[in-house]
């Protein structure tokens, strides 16, 4: 039976992620072709697709990077094939380079861009707000509040990305990606093929002299779109007050839920942005004279806020406009509190109360490396050897939670893949010793030319690759280091260390950090060389050996006594399968993973088979 996402007839209505609800709207507007690199808040959209891949008419790809899935999802609509490419947003930053080409010359086949962001930096390293890179390349922009929009929307910007041959953007925010909610389906027509590629170098290859007359095309395409923005139903106003609010994309949701509080009732009238570049001006024109005051309410930067300022200097308006700085902030994520707030500030209702209840404090739960996570072990093992002396360069991934105590193995973090340069640029500049952490799909999406530059450069730096055999924290999804994926073997294995010895590596270890003897004495002896040293640490995620796998370990850890040396490992290993309470240090047979890592760091530690 197939997956009902790929159900042909419309009609149902299905509860869906906003992110399943992505893939539900490229799939009736005939994709044919899917690639990404996977990141939350992203990450639903590609491994649904990659499990409907069997069954599905489509052509679906995890690229080893966001500028490679670009470029090739690039390819493909060039081909004729409506195509889909996923990232989250800092992904976009990598994908850049292609992005502003394809711009240039167009994708005939339609190619939409998934940018999901993540305002509140709920899992990234930065809140940047994409629509930016939107107005930079000239992209129409999409941005639903709803699972149904999240349909709706992905289908619509593959028609208009298909009508005027554009790429064209779909922004969600992690609010929106990870929605649940009731989503009505329309026909699914199956794969478009076509329009089939006609040779034009005058068109597609973007030569200077080629570029300039692109960059006019692109220009006068960006008018055509404008003026089906001013006609789009995703743009719309309601309301008669001469007091205004403007909302675009996930701030939409939360205006109307507050709009639909009593004290607010009628109190505004509202321009909701769904389809948010290029803007319509003529409507916000007509807006901007309808009302005296304007609040503008959009997450991340004051773009539209801006824009209404422009327009309004452009046509002589006088109307008062607040958002950012006034009653709203730049950072961080809104919800519905906020945004009542601003609008009850904004309205001068002094009287009404906008405080939500104090929540009750939970625990907190800070992120911790799973039991029996190999990282742990392995950087337990470092730490033995280099503790305070060394600097440790880390990058993206489970392994990045080595900056929490007692293992403190993170002390500079930049991107995806800068830990092999940043770490070899840090010991050239300065006498201790460096160690960078980078893990295997890491590897495989930008360490590999900073590992050749490191190495053509002659740089002193010793660099772990922690190869779990997945994409651990993103959801397990294959990379080209993999054995085994959901759908059964990898049959194109890409092997690590002969990549590593191809850019010209000299020193190669490979050890399994569950060997504490053996790890630590191959460290020491990394340790005592210069330049550039790898040691390549295998063992499969405990989560992925477990569930994908099907590997079990049959034995337990238990502590035979209470001692010292008991606490000690506690609290310099800090598993979570250890506790401790008033009758003192024990372990968790059902969280322990059977790794026996503490055996081997502490006598009072032993084995026995599972209860």
């Amino acid at each position: 039976m197939s997956h009902p996402l790929l159900n042909s007839d419309g009609g149902q209505r299905h509860l869906l992620l906003g992110n399943e609800a992505i893939v539900r709207g490229a799939l009736e507007a005939g994709v044919a072709f899917v690639s990404c690199y996977p990141g939350t808040p992203s990450s639903e959209v590609p491994d649904t697709f990659y499990r409907l891949a069997p069954d599905g008419d489509f052509t679906f790809e995890y690229s080893v990077n966001e500028k490679v899935a670009l470029e090739v999802g690039g390819g493909a609509a060039l081909a004729g094939a409506p195509t889909l490419v996923t990232m989250k947003h800092v992904g976009v930053n990598v994908a850049a380079d292609p992005l502003m080409t394809l711009a240039y010359i167009g994708t005939p086949g339609g190619l939409v861009l998934l940018s999901a962001d993540d305002p509140g930096c709920h899992s990234s390293q930065n809140e940047q707000d994409n629509r930016y890179y939107a107005r930079l390349a000239g992209m129409p922009v999409f941005e639903p509040c709803s699972a149904q929009e999240a349909k709706d929307m992905t289908r619509d910007a593959f028609a208009l990305s298909r009508k005027h041959e554009q790429p064209v953007m779909l922004r969600t925010t992690t609010r929106v990606a990870h929605v649940r909610g009731p989503v009505d389906f329309g026909p699914r027509p199956g794969a478009i093929h076509g329009p089939e590629f006609t040779k034009n170098p005058g068109r597609f290859v973007p030569v200077p002299a080629v570029s300039r007359v692109r960059h006019g095309v692109l220009l006068e395409n960006l008018d055509a779109i404008r003026k089906d923005v001013e006609a789009s139903p995703w743009n719309s106003v309601s309301g008669d007050a001469t007091v205004g609010v403007v909302a675009s994309g996930m701030a939409r949701a939360y205006v109307d839920d507050v709009l639909a509080e009593d004290q607010f009732d009628g109190a505004c009238k509202v321009l909701r942005l769904g389809l948010t570049y290029p803007l319509p001006e003529t409507m916000l024109t007509d807006f901007l004279r309808s009302v005296d005051r304007v609040l503008v309410v959009e997450e991340g930067e004051p773009l539209v806020e801006d824009a209404l300022r422009t327009l309004a200097q452009k046509h002589g308006i006088s109307v008062e406009i607040s958002g950012k700085g006034t009653h709203l902030s730049r950072q961080g994520e809104y919800c519905t509190r906020i945004v009542r707030s601003a609008v009850a500030a904004f309205l001068g209702d002094t009287d009404t109360n906008t405080e939500s209840p104090a929540p009750e404090q939970l625990p907190m739960r800070p992120p911790n490396l799973c039991a029996g996570c190999s990282h742990r072990a392995l950087y337990y093992t470092v730490r033995q050897a280099f503790g305070d002396d060394a600097v440790y360069s880390s990058d993206i991934g489970c392994y990045t939670l080595g900056i929490l105590p007692p293992l403190s193995a993170a002390d500079f973090l930049l991107c995806m893949g800068s830990s092999v340069s940043a770490g070899s640029g840090f010991a050239a500049a300065q006498d201790k010793p460096v160690v960078a952490f980078i893990g295997d799909s890491t590897f495989f999406h930008s360490g590999i030319t900073g590992l050749v530059n490191a190495v053509y450069n002659q740089r002193d730096v010793l660099i772990v690759i922690l190869d779990n055999r997945t994409t651990a924290m993103t959801g397990h999804q294959p990379n080209p280091g993999v054995e085994v994926t959901v759908h059964g073997e990898n049959p194109s294995q890409v092997d690590i260390e002969a990549i590593v010895r191809g850019c010209g590596v000299q020193h190669i270890r490979r050890v399994s950090p569950y060997n504490f003897k053996k790890t630590s004495s191959t460290i020491e002896e990394l340790k005592g060389m210069k330049g550039v040293r790898v040691l390549i640490a295998e063992e499969p995620c405990v989560l992925f050996a477990k569930r994908t796998l099907r590997k079990s370990r049959p034995n337990a850890a238990y502590v035979t006594k209470q001692t010292e040396a008991v606490a000690k490992c506690l609290t310099d290993l800090a598993c979570p399968a250890f506790r401790q309470d008033e009758s003192g240090v024990s372990i968790d047979e059902q969280q322990c993973a059977g790794c026996m890592f503490c055996l081997q760091v502490c006598s009072d530690i032993k084995a026995r088979k599972r209860s």
